[in-house]
């Protein structure tokens, strides 16, 4: 009898398992393990005591002074409440007072928050120190245009603060090389125009994952967030249970650098060959807290695959879609060429990530896991009840000797395949 692998993916805040004939594995992906010893207060400490091409944080700021600290929504999986009382102790070593310190929710496009959500991103304690505020992309006051040509309007209490810090997570990003840095700000505090200006640059051929020199987008909204005053972040990684594996502070730009450099070290990973079968998870909750987020790890499945192949995705999806143009657009029943050629017409936030999905549909057939969504018709995706139906639908199309590969953590990692190889 065969042996056989048990796959593990991670699924909301659970895991899903199937069972994989090992001759048919290529491998099992993840980012690189590394040696971590010190402990997340020490990361953080020592991040913030010699940051990066900046002074430190505690002789930028002094009394009088008003303080944004813009923290990721719960989208991301930016650890924000262990940031915080490091930060703030560096303030009120500057003199500030908690009185002119607001913490700003970047929601960019996402829902709001609600209150006890807004207590669980800052802290119990420094919630009921500190006022704890959601971005609002209706308040917003224009600061000029890039050169790029995007508007930019930004979140009012973001602009007015004399000091704007951004706390964030960085990972790979499909379009903007990146997260983290200036994308606080922008998308992060920006109004709908800005956004959309901003993200219609995705289609660029440079706005690729694992990219930020030469990427216009990334170049695009850290401009923007230059005229808003950002020079200082404190961004992080964080591994799969978003536990901090390193923190970088200082410089808006070069601090972030830094922590890309720090991300490909350890999550571009060459593969051998491109699967017939790729099976992916965003990497648990909350990276598929929506389908909306979940999709980015169908980018980073579609470098994996070879063309005609099968993506098989696996996302919880507890709050659905996740965006109301995008569900709009995704279940209007357009076929993917249809879908394409719309977003060509007309750049709309939230289509556009319908029309991504559709993109990595016409290269592979994509197969969804998740029944919270099951009862919707969704263009480019065909819905499966369960891992290991997933997985006899794709050996029922492309035989049982069919190569797969699998990411259990897509979007922290990179599959990279020989260039000029197909």
């Amino acid at each position: 009898m065969a042996s056989h692998t048990t796959l593990q993916l991670p699924f909301g805040t659970s895991y899903l398992e199937a069972q994989l004939p090992a001759t048919n594995l290529i491998g099992i992906i993840e980012p690189r393990r590394t040696d971590q010893s010190a402990g997340e207060r020490t990361l953080i400490a020592a991040a913030l005591q010699q940051p990066i091409a900046s002074a430190r944080l505690r002789d930028r700021v002094h009394p009088g002074q008003r303080i944004a600290i813009i923290a990721s929504d719960l989208t991301r999986p930016c650890p924000s409440a262990r940031l915080l009382p490091s930060v703030l102790a560096e303030l009120a070593a500057a003199g500030v007072s908690g009185q002119d310190v607001l913490i700003v929710a970047a929601l960019g496009l996402h829902r709001r928050m609600l209150p006890t959500e807004l207590q669980q991103l800052a802290g119990r304690d420094v919630y009921r120190r500190i006022k704890v505020i959601n971005h609002d992309p209706d308040d917003v006051l224009h600061l000029g245009t890039t050169q790029r040509g995007t508007p930019v309007e930004v979140f009012r209490p973001v602009v007015e603060a004399d000091v704007p810090i951004c706390l964030g997570n960085v990972e790979f990003h499909y379009f903007a090389g990146y997260s983290g840095g200036a994308k606080a700000i922008i998308p992060g505090c920006a109004s709908y125009s800005t956004v959309s200006a901003n993200h219609a640059w995705m289609v660029h051929p440079d706005a690729i994952s694992g990219s930020h020199a030469g990427n216009p987008l990334r170049a695009d909204l850290e401009e923007a967030a230059a005229m808003v005053g950002l020079d200082f972040i404190v961004n992080v990684v964080v591994d799969d249970r978003h536990r901090i594996l390193a923190a970088f502070a200082g410089h808006g730009i070069q601090a972030h650098r830094a922590a890309c450099d720090w991300i490909a070290m350890r999550g571009k990973v060459a593969i051998p060959e491109l699967a017939d079968v790729v099976i992916v998870s965003p990497g648990g909750f909350p990276k598929d807290i929506n389908l909306y987020q979940a999709h980015k790890a169908l980018e980073t499945a579609a470098l994996a695959v070879r063309p005609g192949g099968i993506i098989i995705l696996v996302a919880e999806c507890r709050e659905g879609l996740g965006n109301a143009r995008f569900e709009q657009w995704i279940t209007d029943g357009l076929d993917c060429e249809a879908l394409l050629a719309r977003i060509k017409e007309e750049f709309v936030l939230g289509g556009h990530k319908a029309a991504a999905i559709a993109r990595v549909a016409q290269r592979a057939q994509l197969l969804l896991v998740a029944p919270a969504l099951a009862h919707l018709s969704l263009t480019g995706l065909e819905h499966q009840a369960s891992l290991d139906t997933a997985l006899n639908t794709a050996f029922g199309r492309l035989g049982r000797s069919a190569r797969v590969l699998v990411l259990p953590q897509g979007i922290s990692v990179l599959p990279w395949w020989p260039p000029g190889r197909t």
